[in-house]
């Protein structure tokens, strides 16, 4: 342990009590008053985002990187599946908040498809999409960077100013994206881009950090398509305002393709039933074609030779030169007996 300054008395040295201050001095200036309260109203614009107890972990990650893309935002803990939507906006309205991020995750035998709803609330409007193609933060391992809790520029196609559904949903987008002013949270910095791009009839949402000021740009992460599938009046339910008629769920994709794979099997299988009754069927015998050997030239016959004289053995030139070597190499052994003795 540490060890303490004594006084001269004996006792252990006291920390100093700080001076109260009055109820006069505490109060700030008016300017800083009046940021303080402009922030307190801006500070409402607050998200958050539940999940169903179904999540899958990908849309986990998704969700826990845009809660560090936007320093407005704030977390709730998991929905029962029992419960309605109805509840997110009593969940809204106790946390403070006007905006709502919630994502839902739906589990089949053959894959999992995950869906977002965007929400204004209580009032609405709201808006349901299919995430499609998710690839978070860690997945992506990309080069760029930026500061926690700077403020993002939003880049919109222009495609979201041309039909009205569009300009709709790009109102919300920013009001959901955007950080608001003076937020305690934030940071007074820009230094990176979310942009919402139209293809394809989807949103295609991409961050990228700005590197210089000539506007280089190299992507963080991040990104999902949004396919969007209706747009609602109220807060997570009411009348439709609109339904995208390109819109295929999964189930019906997945149908679509089993049913390809299926006429190419039947296809197959009809093929091979058509050859097995060819076969089966009888021959057909044509009649002969006198014409057919008009153009046949008959071989030209050789004459029979008989041989009365027995021909001549064929001379086997291996067989002659190995008695030929042996003939040399019993000559070289007496040479060399003759010369040792």
């Amino acid at each position: 342990m540490a060890a303490t300054k004594r006084k001269r008395r004996g006792g252990l040295a006291a920390p100093a009590k700080r001076p109260r201050k009055n109820g006069k001095d505490a109060r700030p200036p008016a300017k800083q008053r009046d940021k303080a309260e402009e922030a307190e109203e801006e500070d409402r614009n607050r998200i958050p985002g539940p999940v169903c107890k179904r999540d899958k972990f990908q849309n986990r990650h998704l969700m826990q990187d845009l809660r560090m893309l936007m320093p407005h935002s704030k977390a709730d803990t998991k929905m029962d599946r029992k419960d309605k939507l109805f509840v997110i906006n009593e969940v809204c309205e106790m946390k403070n908040c006007n905006k709502c991020i919630y994502f839902e995750a739906r589990r089949n035998k053959i894959s999992i498809c995950g869906k977002r709803m965007l929400s204004n609330s209580p009032h609405g409007p709201s808006a349901k999409f299919l995430v499609q193609n998710i690839h978070t933060l860690a997945e992506l391992k990309m080069t760029g960077n930026c500061l926690k809790g700077s403020r993002p520029l939003l880049s919109f196609d222009p495609a979201f100013d041309e039909l009205p559904h569009y300009a709709l949903l790009k109102e919300l987008l920013i009001q959901i994206f955007s950080t608001p002013r003076y937020h305690p949270k934030s940071q007074p910095f820009v230094d990176h881009v979310f942009t919402f791009t139209v293809l394809d009839n989807r949103i295609w949402f991409r961050n990228f950090q700005i590197i210089e000021e000539d506007a280089a740009l190299v992507e963080i992460g991040p990104r999902f398509v949004l396919n969007l599938i209706k747009i609602f009046q109220g807060s997570f339910g009411g009348p439709t305002l609109y339904e995208n008629p390109h819109y295929q769920s999964p189930n019906m994709h997945r149908r679509v393709i089993r049913s390809i794979t299926a006429a190419k099997y039947k296809e197959k299988q009809q093929v091979k039933e058509a050859q097995k009754l060819r076969k089966k069927e009888p021959k057909t015998i044509l009649p002969h074609d006198p014409t057919a050997d008009v153009f046949v030239t008959p071989a030209e016959e050789k004459p029979i030779e008989i041989q009365w004289i027995k021909p001549e053995p064929k001379v086997d030139l291996k067989a002659r030169k190995k008695r030929v070597y042996k003939r040399q190499r019993k000559m070289k052994q007496k040479v060399n007996s003759g010369n040792t003795k």
